[in-house]
Order: C-alpha cells, then sequence, then structure tokens
C-alpha cells in the first residue's frame, strides 16, 4: 500500500514539474515575441510606448541660493536626481510626460542658537510634458533633440538635534521639521542619445538645460527662515537613462 502511494506522489511531482517547465516555455516564448514586435515596431515606424527611468544630478550653478537668511546667500548648488518617465513614439517622433525627485546631498548648517543644531535640506519635484524628436537613427542608435514644461516645487525644510534624535522617553506628536514649499513653472530643452542593446532595451545619456520660475519675493516661515529659491533659476540635468519598449 505504502508503495502504491509512493509512486502516487511520484507521478504528481511529475506532473508537477512538468507544467512548470511548459509554463515557463510558453513565458519564454512570449517575452521573446514581445520583444521581437518592439523591435519591428522601432524599424518599421509602427507606434510603441516606452518606459525610461534616469538617474543623475541637477546643477543651479549661478543660483543664488539663501537656505537660513537673505543676507546670508551662497552661489551654486548641486542635487542628486531620479526621474520616470513614459513615452508614446511613432516613428521619430515621441510625447510624453515625467516626473523627477532630487536632493542635496546632505544638509547645512542653519541660523539660529547654536545649542539647538539647526539642519537644513532641500527637496526638487518637477512634473513635466515633454516632447523628443530622433533626428539620427540606425539599427543600434539615436540621437535625439526634445524639449519639456511643466511645474516644479521646492520644499525647504529646517530641523533641531532635538527632532533628528530624540531621547527614548520622550514622544513627539506633529512635524519633526519646518518646511516651506515653493511652486514655480518649469521649461526646457534636452538632448540626448540611446544605445539598443537588445530588442526592447536600450540604455543611453541625456543632457538638458531649464528655465524655472518662481515668484520674486520667497516665502518666510514663522521662524523667520527664508526659502532657497525665487524669480528666475538657470537648472542643468545630466542623468544616465535605462528604457524599455513594448509595442501597442
Amino acid at each position: 500500500m505504502s508503495r502504491i502511494h509512493h509512486r502516487g506522489a511520484v507521478g504528481v511531482a511529475t506532473v508537477g514539474v512538468l507544467l512548470v517547465l511548459s509554463r515557463a516555455e510558453a513565458l519564454a516564448e512570449d517575452v521573446s515575441r514581445a520583444s521581437q514586435r518592439a523591435s519591428a515596431a522601432r524599424q518599421l515606424d509602427r507606434p510603441y510606448t516606452m518606459l525610461e527611468i534616469g538617474a543623475g544630478a541637477i546643477a543651479l550653478p549661478a543660483a543664488e541660493v539663501c537656505p537660513t537668511s537673505l543676507d546670508r546667500c551662497e552661489t551654486g548648488e548641486a542635487s542628486l536626481a531620479v526621474g520616470v518617465r513614459n513615452f508614446y513614439r511613432t516613428g521619430p517622433f515621441a510625447i510624453g510626460a515625467g516626473i523627477v525627485w532630487a536632493t542635496t546631498v546632505g544638509p547645512d548648517s542653519a541660523r539660529g542658537d547654536p545649542a539647538l543644531v539647526r539642519d537644513h535640506t532641500r527637496r526638487y519635484f518637477l512634473v513635466e510634458g515633454l516632447f523628443r524628436y530622433a533626428f539620427y537613427r540606425d539599427e543600434s542608435w539615436e540621437a535625439w533633440a526634445g524639449a519639456g514644461a511643466g511645474g516644479v516645487i521646492v520644499n525647504d525644510s529646517w530641523s533641531v538635534l532635538a527632532d533628528r534624535e530624540p531621547p527614548e522617553d520622550v514622544a513627539f506628536v506633529g512635524p519633526r521639521t519646518t518646511t516651506i514649499g515653493t511652486e514655480g513653472f518649469t521649461i526646457g530643452a534636452a538632448a540626448g542619445a540611446d544605445w539598443m542593446f537588445t530588442d526592447n532595451w536600450s540604455a543611453g545619456a541625456m543632457f538638458r538645460y531649464m528655465n524655472w520660475f518662481f515668484p520674486g519675493e520667497p516665502a518666510t516661515s514663522p521662524t523667520a527662515d527664508v526659502a532657497s529659491l525665487s524669480g528666475r533659476v538657470d537648472s542643468f540635468e545630466l542623468s544616465l537613462l535605462i528604457a524599455y519598449r513594448i509595442a501597442l
């Protein structure tokens, strides 16, 4: 009786393995067909979509950055940036939208009582509509130029040592930082190149110049902290890109 049960279990396990292997083979065939369709869509100028992820830096080399007061400003700013973009592509033309997050590399000291050990950090958030035109294309490479416009938000945050490192027996209620949000408008132009290393994957790089427009007078918090940016600001972005294409 035990031998019959053992043989039955072996048979069920064998059938299960065969089903898993057949399913994996079917998925591999589906992925292969999708890759071939994406490659054919690009080569034959048929519509397809493209999801792109970028990572790099945003620099504001000439900006008057005033993190603590109007009489203590510094020139220049650089931040780490990550972006996600989605495009609808047909032939050499692409339209889409993107989101970019950026943050300063580390905090800077803020004014006030030295015993409080105040720190200041800054973060950026961009939402844009995008257009690209690929002026050079071959089987493996593309070079493109484009433009974009949308909104930009700058968040300045200030914290004290007690907020960042609270005692274990103390429970804080409410926000632990003072934050000022500054909203503005962004418009810019970009250029880049992509290398198609498989049928539907590509890697590349992008450089773009943007104008950010903020209110002329910076906002001030109840604690007399001043928003970092105001007026027109020149910004530059340099990013590495990776993209995945899906045929429609």
